[in-house]
């Protein structure tokens, strides 16, 4: 166990239940690839095949490596444990198949990443579980719909792609009276903005591709929560069902991200600040959803569960479509891409990318506007992508462009 007992985010993340001591002195977490663990004797196997002791067994259950890493990260995400996997979609997926059955409801919001209105559209329905979407900002449309039936409430927030927010804490009251989990997928704000399992939720997952990583060089999820259900979900969800195992390169470039997470967000937050003031009071402009804007509808609850406003803007031109898609094309630094979270700014037309699965219809019942843009602010010089969005701007809607700004 690590020397060190601070309290502070930043040194846990450095330091957290890891010394060099115990490695020759590597200060650095040595990266393990091993993947299988030899025994003694075949008493001492059996032992850990029944769980009598710690020894690891297979790179599929973990390694000393992966241990680190899912105990630093409990650590931050103030949970009892923490799995990490092979995507954010390994993790909500493994979760949900060690804990729903045939018969059993699952509640969503409305709002979701693609993928995973995917998986339960494509996954969970068509193997008996059912699946219903409610607007769950107000936490009242789930009082009044969930049952004996329901087994598990899930959302993100802030919502993937329009920056709607849940407020954990109502939705938790409910559930805490149902025998039901809540999993709140915590992707855009990490542990450092928002920790929803000290607000009453059951697990948390992640896409640590993203912010957690930060550097777009690897894939991979963690879910946190209860020792007893990280447990369950190692053992069945994972090992069993999904196999989305990550990799001993993967946990070392993630033990590398998680020092420098802290430094990072702060920044993701400064530019992101600047870029939804400047957006907010553009002419080409028709909304900007952004938690850190004063008239944000939910800034107050903003305030309440998240320590700072986040990295990422949604924003609606006043425009149609095809001159929403122009712009993303028009940009020059930004980088048009479906990931979030990096070093770079990014940025994509979710009607055509994310949520390209969805029907117009589905678009418009799941809140998400063909016109919506989603953008994930970066770490440049702030001026710099201030300046390229307005050289965009001017290149689609100036007057002798050809194109006119709908009304």
């Amino acid at each position: 166990m690590t020397k060190h007992h601070s309290s502070h985010f930043a040194t846990q993340a450095i330091h957290a239940n890891y010394h060099p001591e115990a490695h020759q002195g590597a200060l650095t977490p040595p990266i393990q690839i091993s993947s299988t663990y030899a025994f003694e004797t075949v008493e001492q196997g059996g032992a850990a095949f029944q769980g009598e002791n710690e020894r690891f067994i297979y790179a599929r259950l973990g390694s000393p490596s992966q241990q680190l890493l899912e105990q630093r990260f409990a650590q931050l995400e103030q949970a009892e444990a923490a799995l990490a996997t092979a995507s954010g979609m390994g993790a909500i997926t493994s979760a949900m198949w060690s804990f729903l059955k045939p018969g059993d409801e699952l509640i969503a919001d409305l709002s979701l990443y693609g993928c995973t209105f995917s998986f339960l559209e494509h996954g969970l329905k068509q193997f008996g579980i059912e699946v219903k979407y409610l607007n769950l900002s107000a936490a009242e449309n789930l009082s009044r719909h969930i049952s004996d039936k329901t087994k598990m409430v899930y959302s993100e927030t802030p919502s993937n792609p329009n920056m709607r927010l849940i407020d954990i804490e109502a939705l938790a009251a409910i559930t805490n009276k149902h025998d039901c989990r809540l999993m709140i997928d915590n992707t855009y704000c990490t542990p450092y903005l928002q920790n929803p399992l000290s607000l009453g939720a059951d697990l948390v997952v992640h896409s640590a591709t993203k912010y957690l990583g930060g550097h777009g060089d690897l894939i991979a999820g963690f879910v946190a929560g209860k020792q007893q259900d990280i447990d369950e979900i190692r053992m069945v969800g994972l090992k069993d069902m999904t196999g989305a195992v990550i990799s001993g390169f993967d946990v070392s470039l993630l033990l590398r991200g998680l020092k420098s997470l802290h430094v990072r967000m702060d920044r993701h937050c400064e530019n992101a600040q600047k870029v939804a003031d400047y957006l907010s009071n553009s002419p080409f402009v028709k909304h900007t959803f952004y938690p850190g804007l004063d008239h944000f509808p939910q800034k107050q609850l903003a305030k309440q569960q998240m320590h700072q406003a986040g990295g990422m803007i949604a924003f609606e031109l006043d425009a149609t479509r095809e001159q929403s898609a122009a712009f993303v094309n028009a940009l020059q630094m930004i980088l048009c891409a479906v990931s979030l979270g990096d070093a770079e700014t990014l940025i994509q037309h979710p009607a055509s990318m994310t949520h390209s699965t969805y029907t117009e219809e589905e678009l418009m019942a799941h809140l998400i506007s063909p016109t919506l843009i989603r953008l994930s602010v970066g770490l440049e010089h702030i001026d710099d992508i201030i300046a390229d969005l307005e050289q965009a701007f001017q290149s689609v809607f100036a007057a002798d462009s050809g194109l006119t700004i709908s009304a």
